[in-house]
């Protein structure tokens, strides 16, 4: 009996697929080398959720789905064209509780901060991906926080995602006083506004963000 690959055993604990049909369009994945992949893994299963919600695994296309697609999330009228260059050359394909994103880029997964905008090498492959999800999947997709929050609160709904009323970064908590359930593209709007005013400053500088209007010229 052939024994389960790690991707087959993450989906096999997710929810319901979140699209019935499977992807037709391969187009936002042609050209990453881990696109073939990521377009298998939503053949099998169009958009998901796991461990109560705290990973979201977005959907390719549809018409019918409750909350943002895969196209829709990389979008330039969302969120992404906020953060300048620093999105450049990424495919976001999942997001944890706290809004970290998973993303594709030429040499594999990438995990991308929201709140400062750098990202970091995590897998080489989907399948390093989603070992690498299973074995840790407390740290990488924040499942007690998710876990907690919804324990107090009642279910996350689509489009909700967990955010910090101070920002990590600048020295906020991660626990459940510091945390509050938002609108996910707000929240990563927001999170743009953060990375873009800070990105150049050495770290231990002392700042002040503002949130407001970008000027338009």
């Amino acid at each position: 009996m052939r024994a389960m690959t790690s991707v087959e055993k993450l989906l096999a604990i997710s929810s319901e697929r979140l699209v019935p049909a499977a992807p037709a369009n391969f187009e936002p994945m042609k050209n990453y080398p881990l696109g073939p992949e990521l377009l298998r893994m939503l053949e099998r299963k169009n958009g998901f959720y796991a461990f109560e919600s705290a990973l979201h695994v977005f959907p390719l296309t549809s018409d019918i789905v409750n909350g943002s697609t895969l196209d829709e999330w990389n979008s330039g009228t969302l969120w992404r064209n906020d953060y300048g260059d620093l999105t450049e050359g990424l495919l976001f394909f999942a997001e944890d509780i706290l809004q970290g994103q998973f993303c594709l880029s030429s040499s594999g997964v990438l995990r991308f901060n929201a709140e400062t905008g750098g990202t970091k090498p995590m897998a080489d492959s989907l399948e390093n991906w989603a070992e690498i999800i299973l074995r840790h999947y407390d740290h990488e997709t924040g499942w007690e926080f998710a876990s907690r929050w919804q324990a107090e609160n009642g279910p996350l709904p689509p489009g909700k995602r967990l955010m910090p009323k101070i920002p990590f970064f600048l020295g906020g908590a991660y626990s459940m006083e510091n945390l509050w359930a938002g609108d996910a593209v707000e929240g990563m709007r927001l999170k743009a506004d953060l990375a873009t005013q800070t990105r150049n400053l050495p770290d231990g500088t002392q700042v002040r963000i503002v949130l407001a209007e970008k000027p338009t010229n």
